[in-house]
């Protein structure tokens, strides 16, 4: 069920006994109405014609307005006017309390402690408390205590009957309200829209970027692959087929083969010096005759 349905529903049985009931009957009804869990919306007993005859009577006339009170205003008001009200029952105070605060809530979604306190005249942040609770569960407001920032957070509330003359109050505002709506969605609208233009875009940007960073791998990959080439030893051929390896052995061959003719000169040489240093046999004969 619906928030508000059940509430409706609730006042029934006393719109049934509004037929047969007249004058103080009717005031009498009028007080069981405002005092009953759970009745939170009055604006078809006030329609009602047995009702509609209080207002002209001296007599009961308050009850009809104890009745508006409940059906439209807050617990500020009849403080106000309280002189010309009849006094509320400690269950009548309570619930205009809470149709306060539903008021308050359709207002604001922020209610903080204070100002609660102050316009429902609570004594302790614990009897605010605790009123607020018993309204989330009669499911007149739904929301969220908040005890460390000192608040009531609103997330939903009922709607209250509509004060005769306030229809076109409500129409202009509910226009206004869909004037703003309109021109926050084509805001949205035209964000969206160049939302999706920048992330086309950007999406160019970075396939264009990711191509070029390729290409420019590629690039070094094929410039680094020649530079170990040009410094890679090649190996040389000529046209006899030897190697540069084959050329440095021929290289110290023939150094080895001139080492070996020196070393022969140079044993000659010693050959020949002693050969003259040592006198021939027949001159030495012929010395000692």
């Amino acid at each position: 069920m619906e928030m508000g349905t059940q509430h409706v529903a609730k006042l029934e049985p006393f719109l049934l006994m509004c037929k047969a009931a007249k004058g103080a009957a009717a005031a009498k009804l009028i007080q069981d109405a405002t005092s009953a869990p759970g009745v939170f919306v009055f604006g078809e007993l006030i329609e009602q014609p047995n009702i509609q005859e209080l207002a002209a009577n001296e007599q009961h006339s308050r009850f009809y307005s104890l009745l508006q009170l409940f059906a439209y205003k807050t617990y500020a008001d009849y403080i106000h006017h309280k002189d010309a009200l009849p006094p509320l029952s400690d269950a009548q105070t309570v619930k205009l309390k809470q149709l306060s605060l539903v008021s308050l809530a359709q207002n604001s979604r922020i209610l903080p402690y204070d100002e609660l306190l102050r316009v429902l005249n609570m004594p302790t942040v614990r009897e605010l408390e605790d009123l607020i609770i018993d309204a989330i569960y009669s499911d007149i407001v739904r929301g969220k205590l908040d005890q460390k920032q000192g608040q009531f957070e609103v997330e939903y509330t009922m709607g209250r009957d509509l004060e005769p003359g306030k229809l076109e109050e409500l129409l202009s505002s509910l226009q206004n309200w869909a004037s703003t709506t309109s021109a926050v969605l084509a805001t949205l609208d035209q964000k969206l829209a160049e939302l999706s233009t920048r992330s086309a875009s950007a999406k160019k940007e970075k396939e264009q970027y990711d191509s070029t960073y390729q290409a420019t791998l590629r690039e070094v990959a094929d410039k680094q692959k020649e530079a170990r080439n040009a410094n890679k030893p090649q190996n040389f051929t000529g046209r006899t087929g030897v190697t540069a390896a084959g050329l440095a052995e021929l290289a110290r061959e023939r150094e080895r083969q001139q080492q070996r003719e020196r070393e022969k000169a140079k044993e000659s040489e010693n050959q020949d010096s002693m050969d003259i240093d040592e006198p021939a046999e027949g001159s030495k004969g012929k010395a000692r005759k």
